[in-house]
């Protein structure tokens, strides 16, 4: 596979993986937790905090986007997000051994933040460094 072709697939596979947090996070701050089917939360502290955590996780979603069209020079950023990912999905981890398993969706979630996102972060790194290897010097 050339660089340029594996650059496209990257950037496909990015912009997918986008879609998540884009859709869900988007969703969530309009909807709040009836986006989940569940009530509205009462107090209404709780039900602000999840349209918060939201609009960071739909701000997320937009960052990464931003890194899909040079894919091969941004690095620092990439890994500083899927960092927040992952630290998102650690923080499930406390919740799943504090209250027990969540919903399917939120395990999709799990997944995402603790397989999927480190797995991009590899291979843009890995991506990267065969990009520069492959400029004309």
């Amino acid at each position: 596979m050339t660089v340029t072709t594996e650059r496209r697939l990257l950037q496909a596979v990015v912009a997918l993986a986008c879609f998540v947090p884009l859709s869900v996070g988007g969703q969530s701050v309009l909807h709040g937790p009836g986006f989940l089917g569940h009530p509205p939360v009462i107090p209404t502290d709780l039900d602000s905090h999840f349209r918060y955590i939201s609009g960071i996780f739909l701000a997320v979603g937009v960052a990464f986007a931003s890194c899909v069209p040079r894919i091969e020079t941004t690095g620092p950023r990439f890994r500083l997000l899927g960092a927040l990912v992952v630290a998102g999905g650690l923080s499930r981890v406390v919740s799943l051994i504090a209250v027990g398993a969540p919903s399917t969706g939120h395990l999709f979630g799990f997944f995402m933040e603790l397989g999927a996102v480190p797995l991009l972060m590899l291979w843009q790194a890995s991506f990267a460094r065969r990009w520069a290897a492959a400029l004309p010097s």
